[in-house]
């Protein structure tokens, strides 16, 4: 079956591997039909993705079919030719972090596309519970669960009320996931970004208030107050070090975007202000089932999100445009 490989930092390549249909009584097997590219995609792509080995078979936002189940799999819970989104952490169970139902935390996580083999290609087998299904929506829109599952997992942690002014750093697709959510929460949402176009991708499609940053600027001629919570979607050391001084006191910071170095807080501010601060990875499978049911009712609209698309087979020649900022990629989506 037809699979692309990433031999090694920016070096795909197409592989025809063999099809092995046998299942696990747990499993499924997948039909791959839509792949979304995310930001751990292009990380890998460049070579500069945490947790990461070469080579590796990417893809973990994955729209997909059912064709087979394994023995122990309930037939009526997961009917054949069903439509799904695949919730691409893959846990132990036993683990402390996994008998606390914090699964998207396990001490031995494996997510496919980064530290095992990922969706892009044919077929997948996955366990029969990392498959949430949906009788509307199409593969396309199941292919962008997984990223609104990150910004709903963190806006889940942060605890918002109503009365919190929020401000998300950093407008890619994980600060844009963070976005959807939180203005579900309060009105008062402030996105914060280098990049004109991204803004004017959230104040046209979201109706957010947005802050251009700009060498010198003062965030609070743009906030009346400072934000009781921050998201950084960035990953930028600058930038979320910067966290402390920015929240206002008593508030909470949730890093959402991945640093691989070490990040610096002044302690006496730290303190003084009695700030919360919290990591968020993955997302859990109610988050899946959450953000489906809300596609269903379309409360959530991932129409505009989609920018760039291509087929499995010319998916090679389109990935390294994508990386370009002149190319405004929000979110790009490979068909098979």
């Amino acid at each position: 079956m037809k699979s692309i490989l990433l031999e090694k930092p920016y070096h795909f390549t197409y592989k025809d591997i063999e099809s092995d249909e046998s299942l696990a009584p747990d499993q499924v097997l997948l039909k791959i039909h839509n792949i979304g590219i995310c930001g751990t995609d292009y990380h890998a792509f460049r070579g500069n993705q945490p947790f990461f080995s070469y080579p590796r078979r990417l893809g973990h936002e994955l729209g997909v079919e059912i064709v087979a189940l394994g023995s122990g799999v309930d037939a009526e819970k997961y009917p054949l030719s069903s439509r799904g989104s695949v919730e691409p952490y893959l846990h132990c169970g036993v683990c402390q972090a996994c008998r606390r139902g914090k699964t998207n935390c396990c001490e031995s996580l494996q997510v496919l596309g980064v530290h095992t083999e990922g969706g892009m290609t044919e077929f997948l087998k996955v366990p029969a519970a990392k498959v949430h299904l949906s009788k509307k929506l199409t593969f396309e829109q199941l292919a962008l669960v997984e990223t609104l599952a990150i910004g709903c997992h963190a806006v889940d942690r942060a605890k918002i009320e109503a009365h919190d002014s929020v401000l998300i750093i950093g407008a890619g697709p994980i600060g844009l996931s963070v976005v959807e959510f939180a203005r579900m929460k309060t009105a008062s949402v402030f996105v914060l970004d280098r990049d004109e176009n991204r803004l004017t991708f959230c104040r046209n499609n979201y109706g957010v208030q947005t802050v251009l940053a700009a060498e010198g600027f003062d965030l609070l001629s743009f906030m009346p107050e400072k934000p009781t919570i921050i998201f950084d979607a960035t990953g930028n050391e600058q930038s979320m070090n910067d966290t402390v001084k920015t929240i206002a006191h008593s508030g909470k910071i949730v890093f959402v975007g991945l640093h691989q170095g070490f990040i610096q807080i002044k302690d006496s501010e730290f303190h003084r202000k009695e700030v919360t601060l919290m990591a968020s990875r993955n997302a859990l499978p109610q988050d899946f089932e959450f953000i489906i049911q809300k596609m269903e009712e379309g409360v959530i609209d991932t129409s505009k999100w989609i920018t760039h698309r291509a087929d499995f087979d010319d998916m090679l020649q389109h990935f390294e445009t994508w990386l370009k900022p002149e190319s405004r990629v929000i979110k790009a989506v490979v068909q098979l």
